[in-house]
């Protein structure tokens, strides 16, 4: 085993485990009736978990501010359709 490899394990099996407690926060808050916002705090909580998988999963952490301006663009557009979507249903 080469040098540096035991804090990189420590910290996949720790954004791991966050995944792991997040999924049950999402779980768990799904029996709690808080009307529409529900959905909100789902897509919270599934933001943060994207997050971690891109920043340590997918190595964006230590990328480039071009390599982060393609992940980024997209999660603009999806703020849209979630945003467009929200305020239909809303009105609704």
């Amino acid at each position: 085993m080469s040098h540096g490899t035991t804090g990189a394990r420590r910290t996949y099996f720790a954004v791991y485990a966050a995944l792991v407690a997040l999924t049950v926060v999402t779980v768990l808050v799904s029996y709690v009736h808080l009307g529409m916002m529900n959905v909100v705090v789902a897509l919270l909580i599934a933001s943060a978990k994207a997050s971690l998988v891109a920043l340590f999963f997918m190595h964006l952490k230590g990328e480039s501010r071009l390599v982060w301006g393609f992940a980024l663009v997209p999660l603009f557009f999806l703020a849209l359709i979630i945003l467009g979507t929200l305020s239909d249903t809303l009105l609704r």
